[in-house]
């Protein structure tokens, strides 16, 4: 692996997942109580053996900055390991990235000095856990200039991602982006093979065609929409289906880009036997960890005919986080959050900081880092009135509290 340099495009804006990408890019949005999206990727590349890292950032990406310094500078420069955030330099260009492709060709000085022999290029925003060194190996023994992770998708769902068409030695013969009809799988009608946005590049082949796409036009500098198409007729592209590394099948990979689609993913971190196994110490998920008391739950008493018991079920709670009184269930605490005495949490993400006031209400709603609650107030109960007060509200009915939304004065219990 020490010949392999990795790339992770963090540059997003992430819109779909506002108000959550106000003043964060999406990769640094919290996910699982104690991580950021971009742990997972960075926590495959260090337990696949890749320790040569560069960060790709451009939109809001300050918090981002501040998650990678307090986190992971925990790699040895003098033994050539590092992970490096790299922002817009417009060392090519005077614009900002144009796409995938370009954000790579405007860092190619930077990515020269690595000298690496292949490059792993990867997206700082996807959810899974995938052991990169076996991708890798299948590169370089297949003798491709290119290798495509990619997993099977309903075709319904394929609309949204690149569609791959291969033949019986998984040599990729078409490539088409978000295409309005999805090629279907060999065998699988109902099925389509999806890119995941994860390529395995030579790297002179990959800088020859960076530097032949941005003498083009009309291209969009964007390797789903022009790289790959462009060379699949005269070159050896390959795709190589994903395998999670708990399950040994390809079914967890979540592309967490709608408020939808992020609240189900945490939510299936609280489930009994999730697919995403957080707990698997033979491959850790890293972050930064700031050094929280344990959690702590308090009062187990009745007044009158109801009870103030602090109490968690079918839930993560987060270190320095007090149930003090307040009843959780089916939810996701993070760090340094407080459920003051009677109040109700159901099926929620609360951010870091939350205060939730005595006998308040919540379901089915995310809620941003230090947000108050008022006392007695109810969420994700009336959509209409949530609506009315500004909160954004999903097409299934989540309820999003953002940063700046709600109740900016903290309410003591």
């Amino acid at each position: 692996m020490r010949n392999v340099l990795a790339l992770v495009l963090a540059g997003g804006k992430g819109s779909r997942l506002e108000p959550l990408t106000r003043d964060r890019a999406k990769p640094a949005v919290p996910f699982g109580g104690g991580y950021r999206i971009i742990d997972f990727t960075l926590s495959n590349c260090i337990n696949s053996g890749l320790r040569r890292i560069l960060i790709l950032t451009q939109y809001k990406a300050a918090s981002l900055d501040r998650h990678i310094n307090l986190g992971w500078r925990f790699l040895c420069r003098e033994l050539n390991e590092f992970i490096d955030v790299l922002p817009p330099q417009q060392r090519i260009d005077e614009q900002w990235y144009q796409g995938t492709a370009d954000a790579v060709y405007q860092n190619i000085y930077t990515i020269e000095r690595a000298r690496s022999e292949h490059i792993l290029i990867l997206s700082g925003d996807h959810i899974y856990k995938m052991d990169y060194s076996k991708l890798i190996r299948d590169h370089k023994e297949s003798g491709a200039e290119v290798t495509i992770g990619c997993i099977p998708v309903d075709r319904d769902e394929a609309t949204q991602f690149g569609v791959m068409g291969v033949d019986e030695d998984m040599r990729v013969v078409k490539f088409e982006e978000k295409p309005a009809n999805p090629a279907p799988m060999p065998n699988h009608p109902d099925k389509s093979l999806a890119s995941m946005g994860i390529y395995v590049f030579n790297t002179n082949f990959l800088f020859e065609r960076l530097c032949y796409d941005a003498t083009q036009l009309d291209s969009s500098h964007d390797f789903g929409k022009n790289i790959i198409p462009s060379i699949i007729d005269d070159h050896l592209i390959r795709a190589y289906p994903f395998q999670d590394k708990n399950t040994g099948d390809g079914y967890y990979w979540r592309d967490v880009g709608t408020i939808d689609a992020y609240y189900e993913a945490n939510m299936d971190l609280v489930s009994v036997h999730p697919q995403l196994n957080l707990y698997d110490n033979t491959w850790p998920i890293r972050s930064y960890q700031p050094p929280d008391p344990p959690p702590k739950f308090v009062f187990a008493q009745s007044e009158g005919n109801k009870p103030r018991v602090g109490q968690a079920v079918d839930s993560m709670v987060c270190a320095g986080s007090i149930i003090s009184g307040g009843r959780v269930s089916q939810s996701i605490i993070s760090s340094n959050v407080r459920v003051n005495s009677w109040a109700e949490v159901d099926n929620s993400i609360l951010f870091s900081g939350v205060n939730v006031g005595r006998h308040a209400k919540i379901r089915n709603a995310i809620i941003d880092k230090g947000v108050s609650i008022p006392k007695g107030c109810e969420i994700g109960y009336d959509l209409e009135a949530d609506k009315s007060r500004g909160f954004a509200v999903s097409e299934s009915g989540i309820v999003v509290i953002g940063k700046m939304d709600g109740f900016p004065a903290r309410v003591e219990p």
